[in-house]
């Protein structure tokens, strides 16, 4: 597709959009030639991994320690434990789909929101879920509550919820030559928005900004976990940025790229310190 075609290239031209792509793709750069990945990138990328999945965790109201998310075993014990759970998951999850993103993302969310729940289940299209009460691995229906604490926006009517999301399934199946980071920023935001499930909505966000940034080829071995800057950042800046982006204006989807951005940049930051660590013998 042409970017005279991609809906997304207007976004390329906000205030410090091409500044914030060009700044990503130097501090993704930097990680990638590093001399310790060309014999231990597996470690790294296991190492983002877990970094990642603690920082995502965080925003969604169990920031634990990294160490106690490495040492843990129990997951399901209380509610922390359940978000940690399901972040290590996500973040397992997400590099098994990465071929199925560009033919069918809706099939993706919903078995993203399927492992966030603990589910092994497949989701069947024919079951009369909202008949049996089960809701997980599709989008909700109308009347049904959402449990996302972090984000406390006015949610989106269910039949806006199912217009918007068939838009993004179409965007993404037809690809465009924007940025990946204006992609993941536009994916990540728009399924915050519309928190389309009744939970986990915050984590199957970024486990779905980390999909792109791994297809695109920009994270091709996703050692620059976003979620770790999204963390760092602070869970008050995540929100302020994200109203920038429910708010549609040039200036709010600016601010909502730029924050994305640098949060990639805080992952990428947060690798070379696992490289420089391994370099030295001490990781």
């Amino acid at each position: 597709m042409s970017s005279a075609a991609d809906p997304l290239a207007p976004l390329a031209g906000l205030p410090g959009v091409s500044d914030s792509v060009d700044s990503v793709r130097k501090a993704v750069d930097r990680v990638y030639g590093h001399r310790v990945m060309r014999r231990r990138s597996g470690e790294i990328a296991s190492e983002a991994a877990l970094r990642g999945a603690r920082g995502s965790a965080a925003l969604s109201g169990a920031d634990w320690a990294l160490e106690e998310v490495r040492r843990r075993t129990d997951f399901g014990s209380e509610s922390q434990a359940r978000v940690v759970g399901a972040a290590l998951r996500l973040t397992a999850e997400a590099g098994q789909l990465l071929s199925i993103w560009r033919q069918s993302p809706m099939r993706v969310l919903a078995r993203l929101h399927l492992v966030a729940s603990g589910s092994t289940a497949a989701p069947d299209a024919s079951a009369p879920s909202a008949i049996e009460g089960d809701t997980v691995g599709r989008p909700r229906l109308a009347g049904e509550p959402v449990d996302e604490p972090l984000i406390d926006l006015p949610l989106p009517s269910a039949e806006e919820v199912a217009g918007r999301l068939d838009g993004l399934s179409r965007l993404i199946i037809a690809g465009g030559s924007s940025p990946a980071l204006i992609t993941a920023s536009v994916v990540h935001g728009e399924l915050l928005a519309l928190r389309p499930f009744g939970t986990y909505n915050g984590l199957v966000a970024r486990a779905a900004e980390r999909i792109v940034l791994i297809n695109s080829g920009l994270d091709p071995k996703a050692i620059c976990p976003a979620e770790v800057g999204h963390a760092e950042q602070g869970a008050q800046a995540y929100v302020a940025a994200f109203e920038g982006y429910v708010s549609g204006t040039a200036e709010g989807m600016g601010a909502w790229i730029a924050h994305c951005g640098r949060a990639i940049e805080l992952g990428s930051r947060e690798s070379m310190a696992v490289c420089e660590a391994l370099q030295r013998g001490a990781a």
